[in-house]
């Protein structure tokens, strides 16, 4: 069975390469045995090195962070298999790409009964309409397709074709696997540094191994440009130094993107900081998002929104506050707009908490959304004109402010829904003065009669509280959070639904 053919020009290539590349390409594996890392997809007896030892290998999904191995497997499996192996990377190419690669796979097999292997780098940057050009090969085998990807394949890569892959999670490298690396580099004379008569000190070697962020191609890159840089000195050693890492790194390897999962998830830390009441969390998590390049607009909106779903009533400053510190950001800009959004998360996260009224809105949409609307009770309608008075519009409306605390017992909701409670305040905070000042609502309804038999008891057995919101409601519907779901699920998620407005038009 013929392998992948090398000319004479690819191995001239390859000795240059192996001469002039970048010291991370240079130690890159090239067996299994020289891999680091990774033990839980290819440790001894896990199924994806038994399938690449064996060379039975299936299509295939590699998600994980910079550094931490994802395209040395490919190169490994490259350099193990039977197959014919083409890579091909998501950047450049593109359909026409895909449709050739395609069809010297189909000839290639049908003459050699030889495999291809379709190596796809950065394969989340192909749109829909590529990834549904080679769904077809993938499903009948003529391509075994292997995807690196650092988005998550949940809502980057099409449904269909991740359903014909196994996807493996590949892990940040840890401070003790970079140092296994760096000390690797450090010694090997043939694609390492070990010519170069080069010393890291153990200062500057822990500070390199913390600043690459559990990346080996920034731990390698750094270390080369350090060694490169310094002149020789005593005997010809060349000490690396703290500074020397310092200078040759700039700044650490910052793992942040503000279009990808990190996003979600960092938000996500955020506002449970906050609403779990540490502020050191809740700095931190603000830091790192600001750090990363996120916009600070959008965290202050988000911000406003912890202020509005987990503080409520329980402290009526933080709404106002959130929103000065969203002012602030956008009069300011950076840096001086993110110390007011820090001071807004450690109010936030000090302050009592109550979703009382947030709990409370969702339970009258679903009323609004999942009941009859009856019209609105005659005494409480206004009567402009002669007819609508004559018609009884307004009678009986008892004014509050003519009784006592200006409390009246008057039923406002529709017939069938009298008697509903939605709002039920803590004992947190300012609510526990609203609950106070709310108590009358109680005497009056022990007061009141309900109507409507068997319909009206199931339409009033959850006042208060009403567990049954909790379970149908999506509080993302609710306080407008962007969900992190695929898209082909979305439409299985419960939502709110909003009736249409019924306004009277203004002729």
């Amino acid at each position: 069975m013929p392998r992948n053919q090398k000319t004479l020009f690819d191995t001239q290539r390859e000795e240059a390469l192996s001469r002039q590349a970048p010291l991370a390409a240079r130690m890159r594996p090239r067996t299994l045995d020289e891999f680091v890392g990774q033990d839980h997809i290819v440790g001894e007896g896990k199924l994806l090195r038994r399938a690449i030892s064996n060379d039975a290998l299936f299509s295939m999904i590699l998600w994980g962070p910079p550094g931490s191995g994802k395209t040395t497997l490919a190169r490994i499996i490259a350099d193990t298999t039977h197959a014919h192996f083409e890579q091909l990377s998501a950047v450049s190419a593109g359909v026409a790409d895909l449709r050739r690669v395609v069809k010297e796979a189909q000839d290639r097999l049908g003459m050699f009964q030889q495999r291809t292997i379709v190596f796809i780098d950065e394969i989340h940057r192909f749109n829909k309409a590529q990834q549904d050009a080679i769904l077809p090969y993938v499903e009948d085998g003529t391509i075994i397709l292997i995807g690196a990807t650092t988005e998550n394949p949940s809502f980057e890569v099409n449904p269909a074709l991740r359903s014909r892959a196994r996807v493996f999670v590949l892990e940040s490298l840890t401070d003790e696997q970079i140092g296994v690396i760096v000390d690797r580099a450090l010694t090997d004379a043939e694609r390492g540094l070990g010519d170069l008569n080069v010393l890291l000190a153990a200062d500057a070697r822990g500070y390199l191994i913390n600043m690459s962020n559990g990346d080996a191609r920034t731990a390698l890159n750094a270390l080369e440009a350090a060694a490169l840089a310094k002149s020789p000195g005593i005997g010809g050693k060349r000490l690396i130094t703290v500074d020397d890492i310092r200078d040759a790194l700039q700044t650490r390897a910052v793992r942040y993107d503000k279009n990808g999962e990190l996003h979600y998830d960092a938000i996500s830390a955020l506002h449970k900081s906050v609403r779990d009441g540490d502020p050191d969390a809740a700095l931190y998590w603000l830091g790192r998002m600001l750090d990363g390049g996120e916009d600070p607009l959008y965290i202050a909106r988000r911000v406003v929104r912890m202020a509005i779903e987990d503080i409520g009533l329980a402290d009526p400053h933080a709404l106002p506050l959130t929103i000065a510190a969203q002012q602030a950001v956008h009069f300011l800009g950076q840096p001086e707009g993110d110390l007011a959004l820090a001071q807004a998360v450690v109010y936030l996260a000090q302050a009592p908490k109550s979703n009382a009224v947030y709990t409370a809105y969702a339970a009258a949409l679903k009323d609004v959304a999942e009941t009859r609307n009856e019209p609105v009770p005659l005494h409480l309608r206004n009567a402009p004109t002669a007819l609508m008075k004559g018609l009884g519009y307004g009678r009986g409306y008892k004014y509050a402010h003519d009784y006592e605390d200006a409390q009246v017992e008057q039923e406002h909701f529709p017939p069938n829904l009298r008697g509903r409670r939605y709002y039920e305040p803590t004992g947190r905070g300012f609510e526990a003065t609203v609950r106070e000042r709310l108590a009358w609502r109680d005497a009056r309804s022990s007061n009141t009669p309900t109507k409507g038999g068997a319909h009206q008891e199931e339409l009033t057995r959850s006042a208060p509280g009403w567990s049954d919101v909790s379970s149908d409601v999506d509080p993302q519907a609710l306080a407008g959070e962007e969900p992190q779901i695929p898209a082909e699920d979305a439409a299985e998620t419960p939502r709110i639904s909003r009736p249409p407005s019924r306004r009277r038009s203004k002729e």
